[in-house]
């Protein structure tokens, strides 16, 4: 592009699955919009090779990538549904099952590598005409002004929009360079990713073990191997990274108790910090936080990339409203709509998560008993338990006002 001066109406910032959906769902409207990322997608990988990433997204997600027109793109490329979930503890014994059939449903989410949903949801941005693909491009300084915002990059060009979002995850240089804050804390965890070969076939489910230093997820591949998340202490996390092939997977079978019989080959093994963050403010005139830019949650049950899409659909609505009424797109007065929208339910998930984290990950003997027979009287209590069923799908609806682990520390990320 030869202009040194870009104007456009909507810039986002990280071309990631959030960001990118955004972009997508911001199409047709009239609107000029432009994407900055660092780095474009992967184009290919060799056939049988699975990207260490990969997301449960639930049905909330399947709908609005559907509406966005990707999900198609997105099971060719490859998408695993996961029909049933085992979940147990490791000290105290409890149990609980989910099954997608107990509500008619044909399941409750799909493991998709994040390569996969970035990879459709730029094939559709690169179809409009309406979008400018700003990659790769690296963020200089940005001002926020009455009128718009302003983004330098690094190349030397100038971009000014209407309504700058920062998609751009966790350490966020939007956030940082708009002067907000966040609260939260560091785990003491590191989440081990690899994918590995099973002797039994892991009947489209998913399966979790809470240990005292962290739980350990096995996600299920469509060629038939899992994927797994495994959460352990700083210390435990270097440890098992570094045993020999061998020794991870004598650990990995006792972990997992052989429940999907003897583990064959192990691919390559990665770990990433873990963290819970929550932005003070989503929103300023001209600006909108979304994604991990404006919280980041334990992934012991996949929800961040699901509340990054709900955020991405909730900041559309409001522009869409916007636009209705003849409002300007980086007011206040639209984009407190989609704060308001957002903000509660995602302090609400950090706040269950973090509980998850703190009541699960230790041995205290009454506390472990107290977890136990918890899960244990879900998996009876079969209302309850499909309303749990329903929530995690993101099918609508709220859980009723029960108990909340550790909601006197979130309360203070609220701002």
């Amino acid at each position: 592009m030869a202009e040194r001066d870009l104007r456009f109406d909507i810039l986002v910032v990280g071309g990631g699955m959030v960001g990118a959906a955004l972009a997508c769902a911001c199409v047709g409207k009239g609107w000029r919009i432009a994407l900055v990322e660092a780095q474009a997608p992967q184009r290919s990988w060799p056939s049988g090779e699975v990207d260490l990433r990969v997301s449960a997204l639930n049905r909330a997600s399947q709908r609005i990538l559907e509406r966005l027109g990707v999900w198609d793109r997105i099971t060719r490329l490859g998408a695993s549904p996961y029909r049933e979930m085992h979940v147990w503890d490791a000290v105290g014994g409890g149990s609980i099952h989910f099954d997608s059939a107990e509500l008619g449903e044909p399941d409750l989410g799909h493991i998709v590598e994040n390569r996969v949903t970035q990879l459709a949801l730029w094939e559709c941005l690169e179809r409009s005409e309406e979008v400018t693909l700003l990659c790769p491009s690296a963020v200089g300084e940005i001002e926020l002004t009455t009128d718009a915002a302003l983004l330098d990059l690094q190349d030397g060009r100038r971009i000014s929009a209407r309504l700058l979002v920062g998609a751009d995850g966790r350490d966020s240089r939007v956030r940082g360079g708009v002067g907000i804050a966040s609260r939260g804390w560091l785990y003491d965890q590191q989440a081990i990713v690899a994918n590995v070969q099973i002797r039994e076939w892991h009947r489209e489910t998913a399966w979790q073990r809470f240990l005292p230093t962290g739980p350990l997820a096995f996600l299920p591949l469509r060629d038939g191997r899992c994927a797994i998340v495994w959460s352990a202490t700083e210390f435990r996390a270097q440890e098992l990274l570094g045993l020999e092939e061998a020794g991870f997977r004598s650990e990995l079978e006792a972990a997992i108790e052989d429940r999907l019989g003897p583990i064959g080959d192990i691919g390559p093994r990665a770990a990433f910090g873990l963290q819970l963050q929550h932005a003070e403010h989503y929103v300023k005139p001209r600006l909108a936080l979304i994604g991990d830019a404006a919280h980041a949650v334990h992934p012991l049950a996949g929800q961040g990339v699901n509340l990054g899409l709900l955020d991405a659909a909730a900041l559309t609505a409001a522009l869409d409203e916007a636009r209705d009424r003849r409002r300007d797109i980086g007011g206040l007065w639209a984009l407190r709509r989609y704060e308001r929208a957002r903000r509660g339910d995602n302090l609400l998930m950090l706040a269950a998560m973090d509980g998850f984290k703190r009541m699960f990950s230790n041995a205290v003997p009454p506390l472990a008993v107290l977890r136990s027979v918890g899960l244990s009287m879900v998996d009876r209590l079969v209302p309850i338990k499909h309303l749990f069923m329903h929530h995690a799908l993101g099918a609508g609806g709220d859980l009723p006002p029960l108990a909340r682990p550790g909601l006197s520390d979130i309360g203070k990320l609220s701002g």
